[in-house]
């Protein structure tokens, strides 16, 4: 074995973990890349930790050795948070999947960071709840609050910022501390949990999530409205916001993406920009809302209203709106998703989308838009072949028009998925000499650099 950080540490490793930490040709592949373009060289070891206390033991050893670890949930990221850009070990979190305590009177539960959001959701249907946030992959609790995750929830319930009551985390040095708790709010010193979460990985590892739950609605209604624009989609949502209309879910799906659910997910909708839209409240509350949303709509050039009562038919929609990557992808076999995100204020989302939309058609790119558009949220599928070095210097460039655009509408290079590796180019401009006092921050945790190097921050000096 070559004398690396990892080499120096396999020893070790291999005695706290046995037959967990793995070393195979195979393992190292699945733990090189998320679900993006974004690729990078594999991992030396993959680390299979079950309990807190054995990430802190693994942390411990591979500081001493100076071994970069690279946190991994279920691969579902979209900007190069899991590449492990120092080789190293790749820290895979799937096996602290427990369900650790639901406290229905109050409105929360605690989990190890292995648990999907999904696995959650099943062990809450019977009691009525349910964890409101809702990303299109079923991603993990840990890797959701370490990305600072979102969804189509968010205009109603929020993002993981919202939904994150406490945390445990394991420090690079191996210590194990908590912060938060399970009150609903707290005066008590700096607020630790808002620094982990949306931290990447780079400051600590999660070890356990504890959340907020919500009742489930009494009634619930969704509805498809279609536009002969984009903008008079974005258009009916921002007035829909102003006008404080409770809209549960509000997503937009281009004509494009309208195409791709068609033919992925058989939605048989007009070929035309849509929204998809949910109601939660009381009967008579939802039927007020939808009538109120149906005259905005009206007012903005919408038609061909399809309402979705039925629980297996809002199912149906849901579930083709979160498999839209994988639609967009299908539009063209064989290509790689280059995806992209960014958020700006709901007043300027119809001329961000529209200049947007003109970008993508200049670039002679495939990229269908989808929406997080109550929030101000949108994304990209960039469709690229991986065998054309030209298309992914194309991307980039419309990428980075999109994100330049974000910043002078007073927005974010991204809502939702995350700085990783791909935005971190994008940082400084966005935030200026914060920057560098996250770099501050990830230097006094993690002096030695060993906890996901290359994502977020600055380089530690």
């Amino acid at each position: 074995m070559t004398d690396t950080a990892f080499a120096r540490s396999a020893e070790r490793l291999s005695n706290l973990l046995g037959d967990r930490l793995a070393t195979g040709e195979s393992i190292l592949a699945l733990h090189a890349r998320g679900a993006s373009h974004h690729a990078g060289p594999a991992p030396e070891g993959v680390a299979f930790p079950e309990t807190a206390e054995e990430v802190a033991e693994i942390l411990k050893i591979c500081v001493q050795t100076g071994c970069a670890v690279t946190p991994f949930g279920v691969g579902s990221s979209l900007e190069g948070h899991v590449v492990p850009l120092q080789r190293g070990l790749s820290l895979d979190m799937s096996r602290m999947d427990k369900i650790l305590a639901i406290h229905p009177d109050d409105l929360d539960a605690v989990v190890q960071p292995g648990v999907t959001r999904e696995q959650l959701n099943a062990d809450l249907r019977d009691q009525g709840l349910m964890f409101a946030v809702d990303p299109g992959a079923n991603a993990t609790l840990g890797g959701m609050a370490a990305t600072r995750a979102s969804g189509t929830n968010a205009v109603r319930y929020g993002t993981m910022r919202e939904t994150v009551l406490a945390l445990q985390v394991a420090l690079a040095d191996g210590r194990l501390i908590r912060t938060g708790g399970r009150a609903r709010k707290s005066s008590a010193g700096y607020d630790l949990t808002r620094l982990f979460v949306g931290s990447e990985g780079t400051l600590g590892v999660i070890t356990e999530v504890t959340v907020r739950l919500y009742g489930r609605p009494m009634a619930v209604s969704a509805a498809t409205v279609a536009f002969e624009s984009v903008e008079g989609a974005a258009q009916a949502t921002i007035a829909a916001i102003q006008y404080g209309l409770g809209v549960a879910r509000i997503e937009l799906l281009d004509q494009l993406q309208i195409r791709a659910a068609n033919a992925y997910s058989d939605l048989g909708l007009p070929e035309k920009p849509h929204l998809f839209v949910e109601f939660h409240g009381t009967e008579a509350g939802v039927a007020e809302q939808a009538e109120m949303f149906g005259e905005i709509a009206a007012d903005c050039g919408g038609g061909n209203f399809a309402w979705a009562t039925r629980e297996e038919d809002r199912n149906k929609l849901w579930k083709a709106r979160h498999d839209g990557y994988w639609a967009a992808k299908a539009l063209r076999p064989g290509a790689e998703g280059f995806v992209t995100d960014a958020c700006v204020p709901i007043s300027a989302l119809a001329e961000c989308i529209a200049a947007t939309r003109a970008d993508i058609d200049a670039s002679g790119l495939i990229a269908p838009i989808v929406g997080h558009v109550g929030d101000g949220n949108f994304h990209l599928s960039i469709l690229i072949d991986p065998n054309a070095p030209e298309e992914l210097e194309k991307a980039k460039a419309l990428a980075s028009k999109i994100n330049t655009r974000a910043l002078e509408f007073g927005g974010t290079v991204t809502g939702e998925h995350g700085v990783g590796a791909g935005k971190r180019a994008y940082m400084q401009a966005e935030h200026g000499d914060a920057w560098a006092v996250m770099g501050d921050i990830k230097r006094t945790l993690d002096p030695n650099g060993i906890l996901n190097p290359g994502k977020v921050v600055p380089d530690n000096r």
